[in-house]
């Protein structure tokens, strides 16, 4: 039995709800290149759920080769893939398999087809005024428990940074083990932000609290 609000890829309703950071990420469930998959089987883990425009070109392949550099350092982090695209699951399937003959790598993340464009229109990937069905470059960091905590969207001809993926995820798993702030540029290590006071008090005579404070480790 599905979760209420589930999102089926059959279903063609259109959503005008804008996702925000904190909102709860939209179940669904589709078909993809390793099978069924529903969001919510995902709870307990992170998530990078995102979407590209379209299969065999050469931004999005440079994005999944990236990806599938990467997939260790995704999986040590306790993450999960999914990718999204308008584009048929034999589509992706042809792709994923020229990829790994031209490249030599597996993509072993799944794929979901989104013909109906239902999950892309409910995720905001796919701009209801836009001349054609191609999905933006839209990601979201999904946490275990199934909150958005954070999204980004790169236009069609600038492909996302894998190092960039890892280094946000990076940031706000620490965010949740230390209670500090990440500054610019962190890179896993090194010091890292306390948190504004809340009062005079709160700052315990240090004028320097909103420099550097707190360790990474």
């Amino acid at each position: 039995m599905l979760e209420r609000g589930t999102i089926l890829m059959e279903d063609t309703g259109k959503n005008s709800a804008v996702l925000r950071i904190g909102d709860m990420a939209p179940n669904f469930f589709a078909r993809s290149t390793v099978g069924q998959v529903h969001l919510s089987s995902y709870r307990g883990q992170w998530v990078i759920f995102f979407s590209h425009p379209a299969n065999f070109t050469p931004v999005c392949t440079s994005e999944f080769v990236g990806l599938a550099k990467a997939a260790s350092d995704f999986a040590e982090a306790g993450c999960a893939l999914i990718g999204l695209s308008v584009d048929s699951l034999y589509s992706h399937i042809a792709w994923l398999t020229e990829i790994e003959r031209r490249f030599g790598l597996a993509i072993d993340f799944p794929i979901l087809e989104d013909p109906s464009m239902a999950i892309g229109r409910a995720y905001g990937m796919i701009d209801e005024n836009s001349r054609d069905s191609a999905a933006m470059r839209s990601t979201y960091f999904i946490d275990p428990e199934g909150i958005i905590r954070a999204v980004t969207t790169y236009p069609h001809n600038v492909g996302r940074s894998v190092e960039e993926m890892l280094r946000l995820l990076r940031g706000l798993q620490k965010v949740d083990e230390t209670g500090l702030l990440i500054p610019e540029g962190w890179d896993g290590s090194g010091r890292l932000l306390q948190p504004p006071p809340e009062s005079l008090q709160g700052g315990n005579g240090n004028s320097d609290w909103f420099v550097y404070a707190g360790d990474s480790k």
